[in-house]
């Protein structure tokens, strides 16, 4: 298990090959557990598909809709397998994969370990309104799209959007950051 990083820093590569490796762990799972209700094909589905999709995905999160789609699609099928229709309550990729990113730029924020680097680099805005926490960070400038929608300035974008006490009463703990996260 790797990531893959071409030298234009595009993410097809590796969202291609996420996809490919996940179908191949569904149509598995879908061959050893046929039989049963939703409970152990979902049960099944939870350790052994979701984190081929989720592996590293802080970081290479796509952002055009055709690798979005892509992903989706798997994690569709999967819940129409166990669930025996359309819907269900799994939280759906996109979620997750935002989650992982504030976690991720929470832990550079604070100034974790192997995060230190990134957190070193962000910038407080040079400008704060009313309604702005003080924990707000500047977004980048960016001119490609590369740099637009990488990991950071996704991040930044929606840590920003944040209520103020999400960030400050997290005390550091990154599961209480990502629990209150995920109520907003």
């Amino acid at each position: 298990m790797g990531i893959i990083i071409r030298s234009d820093l595009s993410w097809a590569d590796q969202v291609n090959y996420t996809v490919q490796k996940a179908w191949t762990a569904l149509y598995f799972v879908m061959r050893i557990v046929k039989m049963g209700n939703k409970n152990p094909k979902s049960l099944a589905y939870t350790p052994l598909e979701r984190p081929i999709l989720e592996y590293g995905a802080a970081c290479w999160d796509p952002y055009r809709e055709c690798q979005i789609s892509a992903l989706d699609r798997v994690q569709n099928k999967a819940a129409r397998f166990a669930h025996h229709s359309g819907g269900s309550d799994w939280e759906s990729l996109a979620q997750r994969r935002k989650i992982a990113r504030m976690c991720a730029l929470y832990k550079a924020y604070i100034g974790e370990r192997a995060w230190k680097a990134i957190g070193d680099r962000l910038q407080a805005p040079r400008y704060l309104s009313r309604v702005n926490h003080h924990c707000k960070i500047r977004a980048r400038k960016q001119r490609t799209d590369i740099g637009k929608y990488s990991f950071v300035n996704r991040s930044i974008t929606d840590w920003s959007q944040l209520p103020e006490g999400v960030i400050e009463t997290s005390h550091g703990k990154t599961h209480i950051f990502k629990t209150r996260v995920r109520k907003v």
